[in-house]
């Protein structure tokens, strides 16, 4: 598989996602669902703590790219929801970082939403890999 980042403009590298991505040569592309912090038998973890939270959403994100075989590498697409993004973009860090440590930066867009389908939930994430 091919990725060539597309960036029109540079101030998104900064940021740590391109713009767009362009992929080639890809022979497998797995959808994920929206990963939130929820527990391994699907009890909701870390209510009212957006870091904590964003941590174990990106764990079972990457709990899900395993068990297809794929690692956070594979990402070409990421979709964050917050119920509050002005908390979230005090946490960015830690998804910026696990990103950054997996030498990835996947076209990304982040959204406000009223609320999650598991209340107490504050950040959901979703993606597409491609490997």
């Amino acid at each position: 598989m091919e990725r060539t980042a597309v960036n029109p403009v540079t101030w998104s590298k900064e940021l740590g996602f391109n713009q767009g991505e362009l992929v080639s040569g890809g022979t497998r592309t797995l959808y994920l669902s929206g990963q939130t912090a929820m527990s391994e038998d699907g009890r909701p973890e870390h209510d009212g703590d957006v870091a904590a939270q964003l941590e174990l959403a990106l764990d079972n994100l990457e709990a899900v790219l395993a068990e297809a075989g794929m690692l956070l590498a594979d990402l070409v697409r990421l979709n964050v929801y917050t119920t509050d993004v002005d908390a979230l973009f005090g946490h960015y860090g830690v998804l910026a970082g696990r990103l950054g440590a997996a030498g990835v930066s996947p076209t990304t867009t982040t959204l406000g939403v009223t609320r999650l389908a598991i209340p107490g939930q504050l950040v959901e994430l979703e993606g597409t890999a491609v490997a």
